[in-house]
């Protein structure tokens, strides 16, 4: 591991080294900034090791020569902080060293759909995407929805939106699947739980160089905006569709203000769709590797049940329950996120297959 750890030092200062030339064409100096901020961290603690490794070699030494009874229980109460700092730190380097998923730095685009339940499941879906809003807000991203269908009772049929910021992938790569509710419907006037579902699909941003999409293959349409319960609230064909030819994939956008906003939006969406096609084409190629319960499993697998009565959520892929349903929902996604990783991660380092 520090023969692996030391190359990637000399790596990363190489990359310094030639970033301070100021000789560097504009792509190739973005493309040594962008790999070299990926080793940053690594570097940075690995670095942090090693002084405080030099410190306690020289205690070790000095406590060889000294007699004083203060000085030598001074001496081993240090060295002893020093043991244990050094010991979390090598844990903390494991991790870092741990494969990283080339997705993990992007944006994505989610997409939630109601399913069970008709009405319910569509006013669940909405309060799923208030929750990834408010715990967007706290991570400091964006969110920019794409295509909205309103349900007739609330919520929503079916809402895409694109998040970005720093590493969201890395996060909400894990949300993908079917989420369930337990509750008491406001439409149910004899007080009996209800059981609904919501689909959440998440899909890391294309970038444009990974595809090649001709326009040729891209039939383009236009339509009439629509509101709940499909009546169109305006006159002007300003909805766009898109439908990729080869791969059949269609996607639809109403929420911006003129054709040709609506028209980029619909492209994004498309992309990021035909990505994801040959990404899980891929995966399914690759068999079980990269197909771990918290990783990017099944999509149609039971992810995760919210029951309002007893307010509590539980993510059955670890077996997490918590009794804090209702600030989970507020956007403290957190509180079930930061679990599901160190999970993630503990798997890779015992060698499963994730």
């Amino acid at each position: 591991m520090f023969d692996r750890l030391a190359l990637i030092e000399k790596t990363y200062q190489e990359m310094q080294d030639k970033l301070m030339t100021g000789r560097l064409e504009v792509k190739e100096m973005t493309d040594l900034l962008k790999e070299a901020a990926a080793l940053a961290k690594t570097v940075e603690v690995y670095r942090e090791y090693k002084v405080k490794k030099a410190e306690l070699d020289d205690l070790q030494k000095l406590l060889e020569m000294e007699s004083d009874p203060d000085m030598v229980s001074m001496a081993e109460s240090e060295i002893q902080k020093l043991e244990d700092f050094l010991e979390k730190t090598v844990e903390t380097l494991k991790i870092l060293l741990l494969p990283k998923d080339p997705n993990d730095e992007k944006n994505v685009i989610v997409e939630i759909k109601g399913a069970a339940g008709g009405d319910e499941g569509n006013i669940f879906a909405g309060d799923l995407f208030r929750m990834y809003a408010r715990y967007a807000e706290t991570q400091g991203w964006k969110i920019e929805i794409l295509n909205a269908m309103e349900g007739a009772m609330g919520g929503f049929t079916s809402i895409e939106f694109m998040v970005s910021g720093k590493t969201v992938y890395s996060f909400l790569k894990y949300e993908s699947g079917v989420h369930r509710v337990q509750r008491v419907p406001q439409t149910e006037s004899q007080g009996r739980i209800h059981t609904s579902t919501a689909t959440v699909l998440v899909m890391p941003e294309a970038d444009d160089i990974e595809l090649d999409i001709s326009w040729n293959d891209i039939r383009f349409d236009t339509f009439n905006s629509s509101g709940p319960g499909g009546q169109s609230v305006n006159t002007t064909k300003s909805a766009v569709r898109l439908t990729h030819i080869p791969t059949g994939i269609a996607v639809a956008c109403q929420e911006g203000k003129s054709q040709h906003e609506n028209k980029d939006k619909a492209y994004r969406l498309l992309v990021t769709r035909i990505y994801d096609k040959f990404e899980q084409e891929k995966l399914e190629k690759e068999g079980s590797e990269r197909r771990s319960l918290v990783g990017r499993g099944d999509r149609s697998e039971k992810i995760r049940t919210y029951n309002y009565p007893q307010n509590r959520v539980t993510d059955h892929r670890i077996g997490l329950t918590l009794q804090r349903l209702d600030v989970i929902m507020e956007g403290r996604l957190e509180l079930i996120l930061e679990p599901l990783i160190n999970e993630f991660q503990k798997r890779q380092l015992a060698g499963e297959e994730v």
